[in-house]
């Protein structure tokens, strides 16, 4: 059976960690004289009363952790996350207000609050909010809390936990195992905290720099800070309504590409080519450096990653020519922030995509669901079970003609175990239909099908593309409020990559043996 003490030390422990990040709210309401202040110290007293009642409770539990257990902490662990980072938004009255006996009217605050707090953590920056200027005018604490639940979640809620506090999660290779994106967890040391704290760094080296960059392109330092966690969370959550378009500014949106592009690589490979090494001479320095770029470059997924990025950014600038009469620096420029924005599932535009041919949608609609690579900050089905999935498509291809040829599947290199390839097989399948059964159920309620396909891609895949952008004239508020609780299931299947919480619903799982 759950070991319900160290569920409930280990969920504690988090929900104080989380109301640590809202004193940062509370600061940030201080500095700017705001009346986000009470909303987020109401929520803090509760979150964290929470959380160390839970640890209390938990304070003598066992510390032995089985996969059940860790497949259990994770899954509540990104809803409770969610119900008590909602908390701000209801005490503070962003999404309106109803009186206690309005049942109707209190269930649409609380779905819309949660729906913008999943939407947050998952990075897949769906929002509720239509105008976002507007209705946060002088909240910079709210703003603020939107930008820094992606952050938080670009990595993993339970991974950021491990990094700095690896103690509190124990036999945490579970947990990661339970929490990590993509088929191949890559470890940089024995010990997997260490592994964390080293992504983390990475994950913290990019954010400052992307937040630098934008400074010194023309942005003012609230702003830079905001768009800096976004981007490298690829969440997408702006601070306003056109997001990077606000600026008008050719250098920023070159800025936002190259940080979304490299935070769709593995943070494992970014790592090793950042990383210094004790070298006792300038010979030995450029052979090190040689070799750590023939390593990164050598690397299958992210030759991958790079070659889809050239191809479609190609195809789509030189259609952009032809069909809209772009300039060339111009259409180079939209199209491959467009193109890295929806392979890393960012979801951010700085054109109107509406206006583009549609056979540019169709590429950024296959884009948006490969996604980058396994290890990143981005969602999607990810780059390196798509090259796994061609090369099991080119095998048997080769069986028809030499049907006793053994022709296993290989990364890097390293053959895939076959245990790896039926599970990707399995994983692809139930995606599919994931897509295709979610864009039904939409269509069953009388949303469009544009609309409908945008839904179940943007939220399986964790993008949170505008319903305006290319569809009808929809917004994600317009939704009832049974189909937002869809979606928030949809985004948190997506994150944690769908076997990881349907597991918990299998007989298997709860059976002793």
């Amino acid at each position: 059976m759950l070991n319900n003490k160290l569920i409930a030390k280990v969920l504690g422990s988090l929900l104080i960690l989380e109301a640590a990040f809202m004193l940062l709210c509370i600061f940030t309401a201080l500095c700017y004289h705001n009346s986000d202040f009470w909303p987020f110290s109401i929520s803090f007293l509760i979150t964290s009363g929470t959380g160390m009642s839970l640890v209390r409770v938990g304070r003598d539990a066992p510390t032995v952790m089985t996969r059940r257990d860790a497949y259990t902490i994770v899954t509540l662990t990104w809803i409770t996350f969610s119900v008590f980072g909602s908390l701000p938004y209801l005490f503070g009255g962003f999404f309106g207000s109803a009186e206690l006996w309005d049942f109707q009217g209190r269930l649409s605050i609380t779905t819309d609050a949660f729906f913008e707090t999943m939407s947050g953590f998952t990075t897949t920056g769906a929002s509720m909010l239509n105008d976002v200027e507007a209705q946060l005018d002088t909240h910079n604490a709210m703003l603020v809390w939107r930008s820094l639940s992606q952050w938080i979640g670009g990595l993993g809620i339970v991974f950021f936990t491990i990094a700095i506090l690896p103690s509190m999660v124990g036999n945490s290779m579970k947990v990661f195992s339970a929490e990590a994106t993509g088929p191949i967890r890559s470890k940089m040391h024995p010990r997997l905290s260490a592994t964390a704290m080293r992504i983390w760094w990475v994950y913290i080296i990019l954010t400052v720099g992307c937040g630098i960059c934008y400074a010194l392109a023309g942005m003012d330092a609230f702003s830079a800070i905001n768009y800096a966690m976004t981007t490298t969370a690829t969440g997408g959550f702006s601070i306003h309504n056109d997001s990077i378009a606000h600026f008008h500014s050719a250098s920023i949106e070159y800025i936002a590409l190259v940080f979304q592009f490299l935070s769709g690589i593995n943070f494992s490979m970014l790592f090793m080519v950042i990383a210094k090494r004790k070298l006792s001479s300038w010979k030995e320095f450029k052979r090190s450096e040689k070799n750590k770029w023939l390593d990164f470059l050598g690397n299958e997924e992210t030759r991958f990653y790079i070659l889809v990025v050239f191809i479609c950014s190609a195809a789509i600038t030189l259609i952009l020519m032809v069909s809209n009469g772009y300039q060339l620096e111009p259409a180079i420029r939209k199209s491959l922030f467009h193109v890295v924005s929806m392979m890393t599932t960012t979801g951010i535009f700085c054109d109107h995509v509406g206006l583009w041919p549609h056979i540019t949608w169709i590429i950024l609609a296959i884009l948006m669901f490969i996604g980058a690579c396994s290890g990143s900050t981005t969602g999607g089905f990810k780059s390196s079970r798509a090259l796994m999935i061609i090369k099991v498509i080119r095998n048997e291809f080769v069986r028809m003609m030499h049907p006793r040829a053994v022709l296993p599947v290989k990364l890097n290199g390293k053959a895939i175990p076959t245990q790896m390839v039926n599970s990707l097989l399995a994983f692809f399948a139930i995606y599919i239909l994931m897509c295709v059964g979610t864009t039904a159920l939409m269509m069953a309620i009388d949303i469009d099908i544009t609309n409908s396909v945008i839904i179940s891609l943007s939220c399986i895949n964790n993008v949170g593309l505008p319903l305006n952008e290319l569809g009808p004239d929809m917004t994600w508020s317009d939704l009832p409020i049974w189909t937002k609780w869809i979606c928030t299931v949809l985004m948190l299947l997506g994150r944690l990559e769908i076997f990881n919480v349907f597991i918990l619903f299998t007989t298997p799982f709860w059976e002793d043996n």
